[in-house]
């Protein structure tokens, strides 16, 4: 549903620009006369006739949809949200309710070279008031404030005039300080502001941002995932002239999706990140795996566009009318690497004019994060970012074929290394699907101790069993021999873990398959606490709940046995995202083998693991089809699932 451009009007645009490379704001004019009066808005006032010839130059790479019943369940589903009385699944059912079954990939797009000239007049005045009354606006240029003050629209969101409301609601927040020396730095404004917005209520979903952009109500609604929250920060702040716009991955460098945050500048043009419920840092600070960040911009890059050759149908969508720059040196700077892959390890040859480009992963697919031309030397890119796998492909006939085989581009070195598969077979043991160590829970068992006590305080205890590596199965078993008996046993947590725990089962013997029952006993949350992750949770059966303490440290969750018992076993499961291997549930394994996802065949789990046999060396994925949808890709090294 991400289209990019609206090919037609650009067609005819092109047409009309005869031996002209780029259209042009006269082009713009010839299609959609009644513009003029925006430039005849301008006056003799030479930089916002500039201003307004940059908007004119760029509206055939923006749109907007007509309006629907499918777009106004998509806006409605944002709205209640952002209400917060009811869960997702509730929105989601009584929009159904209201609108019936839609479907978003119906909508019919309105190009941008037909918008409404006030519309436009509207943005520009406000435009230039902000950037002209507020003490920060002279320490911001001309061309940043074309991009990231001066545009009236994000992306695809619905077209309405947004400055004044959201301008009333927020400048406000800033008088303490505009008088203030320090106010001539948009930097210093910006975490000001930042201040007041943090305090707001925000309604984050990870399942939403599918589909168009919400537009300026997320101003008030104040709901989506990062894309939504990242755009209502760039309404806000560009509202009171701070130079402000989005910095993005393609796909994330450990994860199946793309990743979106707010970048503000300071009085000098450096650049800053930050989320809406962070501080704003240096974005050498910025953490994560990464392949290529790209910031948004209202401009075509024009340099980009002028290094292709051939037809744009020919390119791979999301890079025909790019309007981004990369900003990977920024982030990553020492860090990122110029490498080439060898025509050798192509799986056929490489015209001259076809643009090879490199991917990252998302499930079993493959999505473009930078792009190239095969030379004598073999496919170059440059300022990527280390630490993640990759692969190359060409675009034939409207899809990505994939043409070597993926590889790491190393964070510390920068060399490549193939995942290519061996004649060598290995038997692999699969715990699960996805990545354990991305939420840290498995880590925060590391130096979790389990005790025994005959005295309730535990004020003499005697311990039983200390978690000196990361657990990273369902069912972690230990087997305990020589104990005393022992009425009360309890998990007491390491230091800053929070305690984080979500199963634990104490067993009188080694051989036993039921637990010893008792009354659960910790450190509650109660009265202020989250409850729905109290100690309880621990003694309920249930691996999808679990134990989060309040506090850092001191955390514990134990049982009263009601009298002394030998423990024999004891069995536990981290806090965890639902991902680990389930009996009786149906996979199948894939790995990656000249540019094909190849099935090393479908199980259904006996246990809490997996047994397969495959050729060495190669990356796999596994599928889970009972349930869930959290999977990626993975190397099988020294019997470890490493995740990328």
């Amino acid at each position: 549903m991400r289209k990019l451009i609206i090919y037609g009007v650009l067609l005819l645009l092109l047409a009309s620009c005869r031996k002209e490379r780029f259209i042009s704001a006269t082009d713009v004019l010839e299609q959609n006369p009644r513009l003029e009066e925006v430039l005849e808005a301008c006056g003799d006032d030479s930089l916002k006739r500039q201003a307004a010839l940059f908007l004119l130059e760029n509206l055939p790479y923006y749109y907007s949809y007509e309006r629907s019943t499918a777009l106004d369940a998509h806006l409605k589903t944002y709205e209640l949200y952002g209400t917060g009385k009811y869960s997702l699944e509730e929105v989601q059912d009584s929009v159904r309710k209201l609108y019936g079954n839609t479907n978003l990939a119906g909508l019919r797009l309105v190009s941008d070279v037909k918008i409404k000239p006030d519309l436009l007049i509207d943005h520009l005045e406000w435009a230039f008031k902000v950037w002209r009354e507020q003490p920060w606006g002279k320490n911001v240029s001309f061309h940043d404030f074309c991009e990231y003050i001066l545009p009236y629209r994000i992306k695809d969101e619905p077209l309405k005039a947004w400055r004044e409301e959201i301008y009333k609601k927020y400048n406000p927040m800033l008088d303490a300080v505009r008088k203030l020396p320090e106010a001539e730095d948009p930097l210093f404004v910006a975490r000001v502001l930042l201040d007041s917005i943090s305090r707001e209520d925000s309604h984050f979903n990870a399942s939403l941002g599918y589909g168009p952009h919400v537009g300026p109500d997320l101003v008030k609604w104040v709901s989506g995932n990062c894309r939504e929250l990242t755009d209502r920060l760039i309404y806000i702040f560009r509202a009171v002239g701070i130079p402000c716009g989005c910095d993005y991955m393609p796909l994330r460098g450990d994860a199946n999706v793309a990743h979106y945050w707010n970048f503000v500048q300071d009085k000098y043009g450096d650049s800053y990140y930050m989320y809406e419920k962070r501080a704003i840092e240096p974005v050498r600070t910025f953490f994560g795996a990464r392949s290529k960040i790209y910031r948004q911009t209202f401009s075509l890059n024009r340099d980009m566009q002028a290094g292709k050759r051939g037809k744009p149908e020919d390119v791979w969508p999301g890079f025909r009318y790019p309007c981004s720059q990369d900003v990977t040196r920024l982030y990553s700077g020492k860090n990122t690497y110029d490498f080439v892959i060898p025509v050798e390890k192509c799986f056929r040859a490489i015209a001259s004019d076809e643009v090879v480009y490199l991917c990252a992963s998302t499930r079993l697919d493959w999505q473009p994060v930078a792009w190239t031309y095969p030379s004598e030397e073999g496919m170059i890119f440059k300022e990527v970012a280390g630490g993640v796998v990759l692969m190359l492909a060409v675009y034939e006939s409207g899809r990505l074929v994939p043409v070597s085989e993926p590889f790491e581009l190393n964070k510390e070195t920068g060399g490549i290394h193939y995942f290519e598969v061996s004649d060598k077979q290995e038997e692999v043991c699969l715990l699960n699907k996805y990545n354990q160590l991305y939420e840290l829970f498995p880590q925060h068992m590391v130096g979790g101790v389990f005790e025994g006590s005959n005295i309730r305080d535990f004020s003499v205890k005697d311990t039983l069993f200390v978690i000196n590596q990361n657990p990273l199965r369902l069912h972690n078993v230990v087997v305990l021999r020589g104990m005393k008996p022992y009425r009360y046993v309890r998990y007491y947590g390491p230091e800053n873990s929070y305690c984080d725990v979500s199963e634990v089962a104490f067993y009188e013997t080694a051989k036993d398959t039921c637990a010893l029952q008792g009354k659960p006993m910790g450190t509650s949350n109660a009265p202020d606490g989250d409850l729905t992750h109290d100690y309880t949770n621990v003694f309920d059966g249930d691996h999808c709940t679990s134990f989060r303490y309040r506090l850092p440290s001191g955390g514990w969750a134990g049982l009263d046995l009601g009298c002394p018992y030998r423990i024999g076993k004891i069995v536990f499961t981290p806090r965890n995202r639902d991902n680990y291997i389930y009996k009786g549930e149906t996979y199948e394994l894939f790995y990656s083998s000249q540019g094909e996802w190849n099935s090393a065949g479908t199980q259904v789990a006996v246990s809490d693991s997996l047994l397969y046999t495959v050729p060495k060396g190669a990356l796999f994925y596994l599928k889970n089809y009972t349930r869930g949808k959290d999977e990626r890709i993975f190397e099988y090294d020294e019997g470890i699932q490493r995740y990328w």
